[in-house]
């Protein structure tokens, strides 16, 4: 299934792009900027530099780049992760290209280009006892409530910890990754699940605090997300985002942030498994 997805996804990308090539939409082209909005609390994907409070992180390179190559500038606003798609559905953000994960359930109103493979990931503290994720069934486990790893938990509970005859995991929502590091970090959950692309960056700003535990259990992908009706701002994304993959500017932002084992071969239309 996941395969038959990706082959469906890389064949309607390859339609595209062996059109005409496409073009910005003329009042972006006329305005000459993007709006961009992201959740700026997911390092390394996007996040206030403590030094300098900077804008930074891996798509933020990546957009920067992208707009590079589209002769455009890009105006950021930063806005609670709950509000992205509200911001992308009231023209508020031409595009959302913040830590997003691609899910059926979004893309009634939106479409996704993956770039980024992703999977959530259990962690507890360093001098956690857990030794397998199994060890977790029964425990608090903590994650941002308004991502897709609630309903990844609680299926990977069902499959995992019930056949066991082990107690469910006690879903804790957390409003952002920062919150819920805090609350594993003030003991009020066991243990705690981000996206596998963000743990080791949160290894090295807290050096021996985290330990993750067992691999992501889930597959799927970041995606750049756009309204259904912005075809032709889509279409010409995935062709500069395309050319940045054969050129090697992908892999360079990557390797930077060390991200580079999450690399994808090429963008790919609403890829993510249903």
């Amino acid at each position: 299934m996941i395969r038959l997805s990706l082959t469906l996804g890389l064949a309607v990308l390859a339609a595209v792009t062996s059109a005409q090539a496409a073009e910005l939409p003329a009042e972006i082209k006329q305005a000459g900027t993007l709006k961009l909005t992201v959740n700026s609390t997911y390092a390394p994907m996007e996040y206030r530099d403590p030094a300098t409070n900077e804008l930074v992180g891996l798509d933020v390179d990546l957009a920067n780049e992208l707009a590079k190559r589209l002769g455009v500038k890009i105006v950021w606003s930063e806005t609670p992760f709950a509000e992205l798609i509200p911001s992308l559905q009231t023209r508020r953000a031409d595009f959302i290209i913040s830590g997003i994960s691609d899910r059926a359930s979004r893309r009634e109103t939106a479409d996704f280009v993956d770039y980024l493979a992703t999977g959530p990931q259990f962690f507890v503290m360093a001098d956690n006892a857990a030794k397998d994720a199994t060890d977790l069934c029964g425990k608090k486990v903590g994650t941002t409530r308004s991502t897709s790893f609630p309903v990844e938990i609680e299926k990977w509970s069902k499959q995992n910890c019930e056949p066991a005859g082990k107690p469910a995991i006690q879903y804790v929502p957390g409003e952002n990754s920062i919150d819920v590091r805090n609350q594993l970090k003030q003991g009020r959950i066991d243990a705690a699940v981000q996206g596998s692309e963000t743990l080791p960056y949160a290894q090295t700003q807290e050096s021996g605090k985290y330990r993750v535990v067992g691999e992501p259990f889930a597959k799927g992908y970041q995606g750049i997300m756009f309204r259904n009706d912005d075809a032709a701002l889509r279409e010409v994304v995935t062709e500069k985002l395309t050319a940045m993959i054969a050129d090697g500017a992908y892999k360079a932002v990557l390797d930077k942030w060390g991200l580079g084992a999450n690399a994808v071969a090429q963008p790919m239309l609403n890829a993510a498994p249903q």
